[in-house]
């Protein structure tokens, strides 16, 4: 005879088997009394080892594992244990079973530093790239003055100076002429010289040649400081002075000059510390050039 069935209690997350063993029938004696049911072993409980080891780190030896996997497989096993039933966790296997994976060789290692190593920059020839000139100053240049002569720069070493692009035709000629002679005037003798270079790449307003530009500057403005031969400050046909200029001190759109009377400031050393845009008056940067004068 068969006896009522016993109802399993439904979870859709553990098979009924882990909770509940199946139950055999239920055999009736002569009496027509059942016996107690007899319940069947639960099911080995299997644990993948592989699930449960750390990676390994290049800094483990592969002769020995690290102590910090073997107390995580350690605490892992206690884990396992605290939330199975006590049948099935005696079954777990011992914390020596949970193999840490090999860990990686010294070859390895030197492979990671090699890749993480940042890569050297490489140079196009014949394209002209804008970088500090850390090693030059500007005594290592030799330039021609407005008559033609080669002028070294060297000649100016110790002193403030401040290098612009002059043109006779702009619509800011008149101010900063006016105000760079009289900067001029009043701190030459304390060691300050402006080297002016006339430049006609922007507008075409520095027309004329070297002869024409030196008598309207000494004439109508008086300008005492030393002017140079006509250069180009842009492009591939770009004075080294002004290579190196722009290369130690980039600008808002970057190493470009924008336009006539852009100023760069040199210390004592022959090192540009300032740039100033066109629109920056020669008043405006004073107090940067005694700052350079009292150093």
């Amino acid at each position: 005879m068969w006896g009522a069935s016993l109802q399993i209690h439904k979870n859709p997350r553990v098979h009924p088997q882990q909770l509940h063993p199946p139950l055999t029938r239920i055999a009736a004696n002569q009496s027509g009394a059942a016996t107690a049911p007899r319940l069947s072993p639960p099911p080995p409980l299997s644990v993948p080892t592989r699930h449960l080891s750390l990676p390994s780190t290049p800094h483990t030896d592969a002769r020995r594992p690290h102590p910090a996997r073997i107390m995580a497989s350690s605490t892992t096993a206690a884990a396992l244990a605290c939330l199975l039933p006590a049948a099935q966790a005696s079954r777990l296997p011992k914390a020596a079973s949970f193999a840490p994976l090999p860990a990686h060789s010294a070859a390895w290692r030197r492979a990671a530093v090699s890749v993480a190593a940042p890569r050297r920059r490489r140079w196009a020839p014949g394209v002209a790239y804008a970088t500090a000139a850390t090693e030059k100053s500007i005594y290592d240049f030799t330039v021609k003055d407005i008559d033609g002569k080669g002028i070294a720069l060297s000649k100016f070493k110790g002193k403030a100076l401040l290098i612009v692009n002059v043109a006779s035709q702009c619509g800011l000629t008149t101010a900063n002429y006016t105000e760079l002679s009289h900067l001029y005037e009043k701190y030459k003798a304390q060691g300050f010289e402006i080297l002016a270079f006339p430049c006609n790449q922007f507008g075409f307003q520095e027309p004329g040649s070297n002869p024409q530009i030196k008598q309207f500057a000494c004439t109508r403005f008086k300008a005492e400081f030393p002017i140079f031969d006509k250069v180009d400050v842009n492009g591939p046909n770009t004075a080294p002075i002004y290579k190196f200029l722009k290369s130690s001190a980039g600008g808002f759109l970057g190493d470009l000059v924008k336009w006539n009377f852009e100023k760069f400031l040199v210390d004592k050393n022959g090192k540009v510390v300032e740039r100033y845009p066109p629109t920056t008056s020669p008043f405006q940067i004073e107090k940067d050039i005694q700052k350079l004068i009292a150093a």
